[in-house]
């Protein structure tokens, strides 16, 4: 069974707890690589200053900037996890339909912590076996990115002996500019009620 931590309630949090010295502009800056230009166009607390090459389950490349331009539900997860990685994908299901017609409106990304065995083909398998709407985005990092990933979104992660990942189950609302909203601890299948709401209200000023 997983163990999992409590995640840290913010950025600013985070990037202390990562001793990375300064404001949370600084502490991105610092995880951000020196060639991101879609970073330039976006605010400093914007987590998509991280520069970060992916690829999503249909096999095509992107960056994680390339999400910007409208809110955002992001998780991290791995295929081969059998207990709350599957409680992550049908909470994440439950509040997009909860939120009716607006629901399309809201990107989901999900993202690997584990791209030397999760490849494209078994994200995409993950997507089928789960039923979850064609627009969600499974994607697999560059291996070198997937521990600033998980630092900006406040993922804590370790692996075991037998191949299992003890990690943080929790969704993250970025709005538009990859600014984090609000966050949710998955316990179960049923979404947060709050976090739904705080959902909503993105969505509405978006």
């Amino acid at each position: 069974m997983n163990h999992h931590f409590k995640p840290l309630r913010t950025a600013l949090g985070l990037a202390l707890a990562l001793s990375l010295c300064g404001p949370l502009p600084v502490a991105l800056a610092a995880l951000a690589g020196p060639d991101a230009p879609a970073a330039t166009m976006l605010p400093g607390s914007s987590l998509y200053q991280v520069d970060a090459g992916l690829t999503d389950q249909h096999g095509q490349p992107l960056r994680w900037s390339d999400l910007h331009g409208r809110p955002q539900l992001v998780s991290m997860f791995y295929a081969n996890c059998h207990l709350m990685c599957p409680l992550i994908l049908e909470n994440a299901k439950a509040l997009q339909k909860q939120l009716g017609a607006d629901g399309e409106r809201l990107g989901v990304a999900v993202i690997t912590l584990d791209p030397a065995r999760d490849t494209p083909q078994a994200l995409a398998a993950v997507a089928a076996d789960h039923r979850t709407p064609a627009a969600w985005r499974y994607l697999r990092p560059e291996p070198d990115a997937v521990r600033a990933l998980a630092s900006v979104l406040g993922v804590r992660y370790r692996f075991r002996d037998d191949g299992s990942i003890n990690h943080t189950s929790v969704l993250v609302l970025l709005d538009a500019e990859g600014r984090e909203v609000a966050r949710s601890e998955v316990t179960g299948i049923a979404p947060d009620p709050a976090f739904v709401q705080q959902v909503r209200a993105t969505l509405a000023a978006d």
